[in-house]
């Protein structure tokens, strides 16, 4: 579907050029959202009278987003979620999600406004973009982690996903103490077995 836009979107184009896009985005998001008209002669008179006005809308709409940008930059937020030993979420988090996490504290995000390639799967810190209008970006982080205690710890710079902060400095020797039992374990059983199969006189 042609459309003709009525401000600039990023990676598509600027106000006034006409585009082609797919039906379902611009039914979906670009036609109910006011941000593009079905190009025909009747909306491109329409913008033409409109241009002026458009501009200014643009403009005060990207002022409002500059001030929830300098509200929202080098901020943290911390999302506590179920995952393995090793880290991985049994979930995940997504547009959705993080969308969800803003609006808790404050601040009224869409998901479509959310820059994420693909949705975070595992716990640690993740920066966030954040695109607030065409020409306003802002990043985030999120601190994902399995406890507002892992998340303090997260925050000191400790790495949850490796053994020594599961076990502690110690999990080597523990390891070695293990192995060492088992071996002994195993002799034990083995001598019992040698006796067993010994004839008797």
């Amino acid at each position: 579907m042609d459309v003709i836009l009525l401000e600039r979107i990023a990676k598509l184009g600027q106000m006034g050029q006409t585009v082609k896009v797919r039906d379902g985005y611009a039914r979906n998001y670009l036609l109910p959202t006011g941000r593009a008209l079905r190009a025909n002669d009747a909306n491109r008179a329409r913008f033409e009278a409109q241009k002026a006005q458009l501009i200014q809308r643009n403009e005060e709409r990207k002022a409002d987003a500059q001030s929830v940008a300098q509200t929202l930059e080098g901020k943290t937020f911390v999302v506590v979620r179920s995952a393995g030993e090793t880290g991985q979420l049994y979930g995940s988090v997504s547009t959705r999600d993080i969308a969800e996490i803003l609006a808790g504290e404050g601040y009224k995000i869409g998901r479509n406004e959310v820059e994420l390639n693909q949705p975070i799967k595992a716990i640690g810190l993740h920066t966030v973009e954040i695109r607030l209008h065409p020409e306003v970006e802002v990043a985030i982080r999120l601190n994902v982690a399995r406890s507002p205690d892992e998340a303090e710890r997260q925050a000191r710079g400790e790495d949850l996903t490796s053994l020594e902060a599961l076990y502690g400095p110690d999990e080597d020797e523990y390891a070695e103490e293990e192995t060492a039992e088992d071996a002994a374990v195993e002799e034990t059983a083995e001598a019992g077995e040698e006796d067993e199969a010994a004839p008797t006189a």
